[in-house]
């Protein structure tokens, strides 16, 4: 059996949980974030915040761009409309306030991480599901 057959629940933990980090380093309400960082420091810019902000990016665009890859933009609207529906019903329900503004920016956040994981991940999830397989995934 190659990898490519061995996706499951743990490949996709892992993907989710990177994506949290990437999403929640990027910014967090808690205060403590590259966003955060960059504001209490600029205009200067240090060798560590040009590190840190690098691999940020190259993280942003690994996920970015295979999400797209696999997705399409389509699909990421269509997640990102189903994860907007989500919190409305969350909201409806009661069990998400609009009147917390630090509560309800984790739960977009965790939502966003949600997107990114899925998207990541799709081509795998999509092969289990159906059977079909991209032609990135095809070995020579």
């Amino acid at each position: 059996m190659s990898n490519l057959q061995n996706f499951g629940l743990a490949q996709f933990g892992y993907r989710f949980l990177f994506a949290l980090v990437l999403v929640f380093f990027s910014y967090n309400p808690s205060g403590y974030s590259f966003a955060h960082w960059v504001a209490d420091i600029f205009p200067s810019v240090t060798p560590l915040l040009a590190v840190v902000g690098s691999a940020l990016l190259i993280g942003w665009a690994i996920y970015l761009r295979a999400s797209i890859r696999s997705l399409g933009f389509i699909g990421l609207i269509l997640a990102s409309v189903f994860f907007g529906c989500l919190v409305w019903l969350f909201v409806d329900l009661g069990w998400l306030s609009l009147e917390n503004v630090s509560v309800f920016s984790w739960v977009v956040l965790l939502l966003l991480a949600l997107v990114l994981a899925f998207g990541i991940s799709w081509s795998h999830i999509r092969r289990k599901i159906t059977g079909q397989i991209d032609t990135d995934d095809i070995d020579n």
